[in-house]
Formats: structure tokens, sequence, C-alpha cells
């Protein structure tokens, strides 16, 4: 980065120290923004763009042990891993400076400084943190597992998410069934400054009005029938950190117009009770309707849009990731093998063109379990065309078939159903996941054809 587009903080208690770094750096970069209280330090971040922090070890002139700057040191590295930062301290002892360094500052200066040399010091980190950023923002992680993707359409989701996640606005993920906003949830999540509290998963579309209220707001002892005791609803299990409503999108007016209130007050009332309990959560919702049918207010409320929809992230389909099918797909071969204690796996000429020739109406789950299958039941390491099987259960409006074709889907796809159910003993959640389906869609299913 050049010098001169950087902005840099200064923290330190002792107001001439300020004053010679002002003095020193205003000439040199975009900003200089200084404070004496490194309480301040998580709003400052927060509020601006900082490319370098310079950070007093001290700030208690009776103790001068440096253990305050490494505290401070420790909730920076927290809140902006990346961030360059530079120690500053009055003592040239060796031990406080690799001790800085090792919790992760990443250079380390005595006062009184040469000026030539902190400003050749600052150069040089601010250049090779230049040097080491990719062309292509981070990937979010959910976990352990690299939210996967080099197309331009991820590449403009990752930029966004790097800037969002670290902040507390509530996000709107839209997107078709299986394009991983639940993984993208909860990679906003694990980026965020509440990555430590808890990540509390709810499939709101799922609920009745009443299981609604009890879900996510709590119960009294006594409070209905099977009130057996009294239970916490799941937003104040998510006390603190981030509470992801799935399929919000098909919640009722009154069920929308109970969360609305909710949000609003930031306070929960359980039922058979009236004390209201404050919450803090950050909330991130989900939904496969798109934006501009969510917006018809017979179906929701636009206040509510509003509420849950600081920012939106659209995951996009499959099928306009043309650039991610094989990678993706290969990251399932590998995943699937180490799970069946297969060797690896790879796919021939023929069957990479079949993977990206084909539509993917289910996504990236219907790519999942496709692979999962296919690794399940072939008989060497190269997977060829005819181990690629799609699935019957996704097709798209503008695919056409005639009467015949049609009746003989429709037979094959029922049956499928029927016996997947019945391998499952009646379990729908297991049933829909082996389906590569969602929970909702399943049910679409046996509605329509009366099982």
């Amino acid at each position: 980065m050049i010098l001169k587009k950087a902005t840099v903080l200064v923290v330190d208690d002792d107001p001439d120290v300020l004053t010679a770094v002002k003095l020193l750096l205003k000439p040199q970069v975009l900003e200089v923004i200084t404070d004496k209280n490194p309480e301040n330090l998580n709003s400052l971040l927060q509020r601006n763009q900082v490319d370098l922090l310079l950070l007093d070890m001290n700030f208690n002139s009776a103790i001068n042990t440096g253990n305050e700057g490494i505290y401070w040191l420790r909730k920076v590295k927290e809140w902006k891993p990346n961030l360059c930062v530079i120690m500053i301290t009055a003592y040239g002892d060796i031990d406080l400076a690799v001790r800085s360094l090792k919790e992760g500052a990443n250079d380390f200066v005595v006062k009184p400084w040469h000026n030539e040399k902190l400003i050749e010091t600052i150069t040089d980190l601010l250049d090779k943190k230049e040097g080491d950023k990719s062309s292509k923002p981070a990937k979010p992680k959910a976990g352990s597992t690299m939210i996967l993707g080099e197309s331009e359409a991820m590449s403009d989701i990752f930029h966004k998410v790097n800037k969002i996640a670290p902040t507390d606005a509530n996000i709107l993920i839209l997107g078709e069934n299986g394009t991983g906003k639940d993984l993208m949830a909860k990679a906003i999540h694990e980026r965020s400054l509440r990555a430590n509290k808890p990540f509390v998963k709810v499939d709101v579309g799922a609920l009745t009005d009443t299981l609604f209220e009890s879900e996510l707001f709590g119960h009294k002892k006594g409070a209905f029938t099977d009130a057996r005791e009294d239970r916490a609803g799941r937003f104040e299990e998510a006390e603190g950190g981030t509470l992801f409503l799935d399929e919000i999108g098909n919640i009722s007016l009154q069920q929308q117009a109970k969360l609305l209130t909710v949000l609003q007050n930031r306070q929960v009332t359980r039922l058979g009770t009236n004390k209201p309990v404050d919450i803090n959560i950050r909330l991130i919702c989900a939904t496969n309707v798109p934006l501009n049918e969510l917006a018809n207010e017979n179906r929701f409320r636009k206040d509510l849009i509003y509420r849950i929809n600081t920012v939106e992230i659209t995951m996009p389909p499959l099928r306009r990731r043309s650039n991610d099918i094989v990678v993706l797909a290969r990251h399932f071969a590998n995943m699937y093998a180490n799970k069946y204690l297969k060797p690896a796996v790879d796919f021939d000429a023929a069957a990479v063109q079949k993977l990206k020739s084909y539509h993917y109406p289910g996504n990236v789950r219907e790519l999942q379990y496709t692979i999962e299958r296919a690794v399940i039941m072939a008989d060497d390491q190269i997977l060829h065309p005819d181990d690629l099987i799609f699935s019957v259960l996704e097709t798209t409006p503008t695919e056409k078939f005639d009467d015949n074709e049609n009746i003989q889907l429709s037979t094959l796809e029922k049956n499928a159903i029927l016996k997947v159910i019945e391998k499952h003993n009646g379990n729908i959640t297991r049933a829909a996941k082996e389906l590569g389906l969602t929970r909702t869609a399943l049910y679409r299913r046996l509605s329509k054809y009366d099982i």
C-alpha cells in the first residue's frame, strides 16, 4: 500500500506522544487518528478503515508492566485479525518485545524513536500487507470447511461478507434451495465479533403459531398442556451471539407481527409470563422467496423486511457459477472418499463435461448428493458419466415433457419418496436429506401425491 493512501490510528495515554506522531505522520499519510483511551479502540476501528495501529504498551503509569498493552493487542486481534499493529513502549525490554510479537504484533518500537526509522517501519509493514493480499477476497470459513468458489459471483459475495461480518448489521440471505444459505450464515457468524458466542439456527417456516412463540420466546411451566417445565426460547439461547432464522419468508402475518415486536423492543416475554427479558443478538435470516415477492404486503410486512434486511446477500444458483462446479465436485468427492474409507477419486473428461453441462435445479445440495452416491457406488478411482446420476426429483418450470413422460416421472418420483421414507421409518428430516430436498419441499411433494 502507498503510504499516502494509509489511515493510521495511534492510541497512547501520553498527549505529547499523540501530538508528536500526528505532526510526524500527517504529511506522510492520508489520515492520522489519535486517542488517549484504549476503551475507544473497538468503536474507532468500526467507524474507520484503519490500515495500521500504533498502540502503547502501558496505560497505567503506576504499573508499567506492558500487560495493559498486551490485553488491548489481544482484543484488537480478535476484532481485526489482519490489522497491522506496532507496539510502543518507553522501556527497551526484550521480553516485552518478544511477548508482543508472539501475541500478534507486527513490530515493536521504543520511545523516543527515530522519526525516519518509524516511517520506514510503517512503510515496510503496509507494503508487505499489500503484497500478501490475494487478488481475490478471503473466502469465509464455516467451521473448518472453506466456502468454495472461484466464480465472479462468489468473489463479489466474499468481498461483501468481509465487510459486513465484523459489524452487528442484520442480514437477509436470499437464494434458491440448495445454494448454501445456512452455510453462509454460519460463516458470517464465525467471522463476526460474536464468534465465541452461540450460533442458534431455527427453521421458522416449519413452526405452527403455538410452536413459533414457544420455540422462539420460551415458556413458563404450565403455560400450555405440555409445558412441564420452564424453558428458554431460542432468542435467549442465542444471547450475545447470532440467531439464524431460516425460511423466514414462510411465516404467517401473525407470526411476523410478534417477531417485529421483539426486534423493535429488543425484549422477549416467555409464554405464561408478563416479565420481559432483554436480548442481545445479531439476527441473520434466510429465504428462498425472491425479494420482490417478499415485498408483497399481503404476504410479508414491509416494516419487518426493513428490520431484518440492513444488508442482503443473494446466493447465486449453481447454474450461474459454472467455474465452481468442478471445484465443488472434487471437494465433495474427496470428502466422501474419506468418509466412506474409499481411495481418492477423480473424474474423467466425459464426466467433467457432464458435470458442466447439467443445469442443477437443486443447486449445490443436488451436486453434493450426486457425488456422494457416485463415490459410494463407484467401482474404480475414476468416475465416469454413468456414475453421475442426477436426481429425478428436481425439475424446473422450463423443462418440457409430453404427457406420457410426465406420468412416468410422477410415478417414479412418488415411488422414490415412498421408498426413502420407509427406509427411514417415517423420519422426514432424514428422508429429505437423502433425497436432496428441504423438509418444506418434501412436504409439498407429500401433499402433491397425497402420501
